[in-house]
């Protein structure tokens, strides 16, 4: 049986370099199932098995709903980073936060810049036991660290190819 622990505070540790370190990376890979469409019918795996997620279209956007869908699970990941983050710095600074929580709604929007879409997402933090003007400082410092709030706030790198095909053509 493996024991969960929570990462080592040395996360903290600043870095300073000219580009950026990478720790880590994960890939998934979406295709698209019965329909043909990713997020109507898709799959989504990563490439070490440990995520292997059937994609659905929420009746919401005309689906038949009864899977998962890529806002839930950006929702799920931006939750869990916060979290990941807020923990840390309340482990540095010495504050409990047993029964904390982190929960993120991602709205999936039509965009009146150029009338197609666009996300946005709300977070909202619980500390109970927390005294209310810690938890206010706490949940700032964690906006400026975590990695989810930055991207949200600032763009991501992002870097679009296209692959060459199987069958030799481009």
């Amino acid at each position: 049986m493996t024991i969960l622990r929570p990462p080592s505070l040395s996360l903290l540790d600043k870095y300073h370099g000219r580009d950026a370190q990478t720790l880590y990376s994960a890939t998934v890979t979406v295709t698209g199932g019965d329909a043909g469409h990713g997020r109507a019918s898709g799959l989504a795996r990563s490439d070490d098995g440990n995520l292997d997620v059937h994609l659905r279209l929420p009746k919401e956007l005309g689906g038949p709903g009864g899977g998962t869908n890529p806002e839930q699970l950006f929702a799920a990941g931006y939750a869990a980073c916060f979290h990941g983050a807020l923990s840390l710095l309340a482990a540095r600074a010495g504050i409990p936060i047993p029964g904390s929580s982190v929960e993120v709604t991602v709205d999936f929007n039509r965009d009146p810049m150029d009338g197609l879409f666009v996300l946005a997402a709300r977070t909202r933090i619980r500390l109970p036991g927390v005294e209310r003007a810690i938890a206010e400082e706490l949940t700032r410092n964690t906006e400026r660290f975590c990695p989810y709030t930055k991207m949200a706030r600032q763009g991501i790198t992002n870097i679009v190819a296209l692959a060459p095909s199987d069958d030799g053509g481009p």
